[in-house]
């Protein structure tokens, strides 16, 4: 009879418990969501589980507390392609609302293909006629960035035809001081106007090396020759260091699909030298496939607490002086229809909600994180809408805001 009591007690008091879960499903979720950065039970199991056994791994060290130059900025930051709209209206637009949504940077390119076009020293633009000066557009940019607020990242890459050393739109320059040229003369031009230059972008990606293997040691001394000529240039100018794209590959290409590991391939770069060619080192913040509060650690998933393993390169390879900016970071809105979910596949509630977190975790978290900039603000057409990078947007191309617009703007004026 006692056993039978006690029986029925353990069934009172697991019901309970059960209907106490239930109850609490949501406030159990979005603990679980806090903790791994997924929104189904089964990727909250699965990374509950991920966590658990963590403690066996060392886990990165950031040295959050080293003092760090080009950090006591802004974090709000937005790729923006200000050169591909023909009307400086529409420029001036997409400027304006960058700058409305709290936005106080812009990475925007500034590609050698569409600036020193036809020969070295030839900055006149004859690919339409009548022939114009190629300067005006980039000069355009800059006045426009200055009339809203925006400090600009320059992106330096692309090289034109005739100073590719090989097949590819980004193969390296056959003569790497054709780049050095380059860079010092946007330096030089914008000097005053423009401080911070990028070099390059993703270069352990095909196909941002070109139609070849891609080459850390190479680009190393890309890398340096660029910083040389703009500090000769521009002495107070700050260069970045590409970010490179996070991957598990270890097929250097060249190839679709083909890529070396960032770790390998930044760690190349330290040991090629590359310590002395950068002021801010970069990293890409994207989720992919799970939120921007996943706090799981392991070098072979790609998910947003990745920059703290470049954190970690660099505090172990002597950098740790040096600030991290993120160049990149969104989730995509890819629709079912498009079938590319590569990037991982968000709602547009759900991508109005991580990007906000995504900037509150850095700022809580990260203090070697200076500025985070946004993929990207928008297109100016829309004739990539079958292709899953387009949903990382902001804007449609008619200007239109989308929900993670608002979202960031909203959490902007709070701060």
């Amino acid at each position: 009879m006692r056993s039978r009591s006690i029986g029925v007690m353990l069934a009172i008091v697991s019901l309970l418990l059960a209907g106490g879960l239930f109850l609490a499903r949501d406030s159990v979720s979005a603990g679980l969501f806090d903790l791994t950065g997924e929104d189904q039970t089964s990727g909250q199991i699965r990374g509950l589980a991920d966590l658990l056994t963590q403690f066996v791994r060392p886990m990165p060290n950031t040295m959050a507390d080293t003092p760090l130059a080009f950090t006591d900025v802004s974090p709000f930051g937005v790729n923006i392609f200000l050169h591909q709209e023909v009307e400086p209206a529409k420029r001036d637009q997409q400027a304006r609302m960058a700058a409305e949504a709290g936005f106080k940077w812009i990475r925007q390119p500034f590609p050698w293909a569409d600036i020193e076009i036809h020969g070295k020293g030839d900055f006149v633009d004859c690919r339409n006629n009548p022939c114009i000066d190629a300067w005006a557009k980039y000069d355009n940019v800059v006045d426009v960035a200055e009339r809203h607020g925006l400090q600009i990242v320059a992106r330096l890459d692309a090289p034109p035809a005739w100073a590719r050393g090989g097949p590819g739109d980004f193969a390296p320059p056959r003569n790497l001081d054709d780049y050095g040229d380059f860079a010092a003369i946007v330096a030089e031009r914008y000097h005053g106007r423009v401080r911070f230059y990028q070099i390059w972008n993703e270069p352990n990606n095909y196909p941002e090396w070109g139609e070849q293997p891609v080459d850390p040691e190479a680009f190393t001394r890309l890398l340096c020759t660029a910083y040389d000529r703009i500090k000769q240039a521009a002495p107070d100018a700050v260069v970045l260091a590409p970010a490179l794209t996070p991957t598990s590959s270890l097929n250097p290409g060249p190839g679709p699909g083909t890529a070396l590991n960032d770790f390998i391939f930044l760690q190349r770069m330290y040991n090629a030298g590359a310590g002395r060619c950068f002021d801010i080192m970069s990293a890409q913040g994207y989720g992919l496939f799970s939120g921007p509060t996943d706090r799981r650690m392991r070098p072979r998933v790609i998910n947003f607490g990745r920059p703290q393993y470049i954190r970690d390169m660099m505090v172990a390879n002597g950098d740790a002086s040096k600030p991290i900016w993120i160049s990149e970071m969104n989730w995509n809105a890819v629709p079912n229809e498009v079938p590319d979910k590569r990037f991982g596949q968000v709602t547009l509630a759900q991508q109005a909600r991580d990007l906000p977190l995504a900037y509150e975790r850095i700022q809580r978290e990260w203090p070697w994180v200076g500025v985070a900039f946004t993929w990207y603000l928008k297109d100016a057409t829309d004739q990539e809408k079958d292709q899953a990078k387009y949903y990382f947007r902001l804007l449609d191309p008619d200007f239109a805001p989308l929900p993670v617009y608002e979202a960031v703007k909203a959490y902007t004026r709070d701060k």
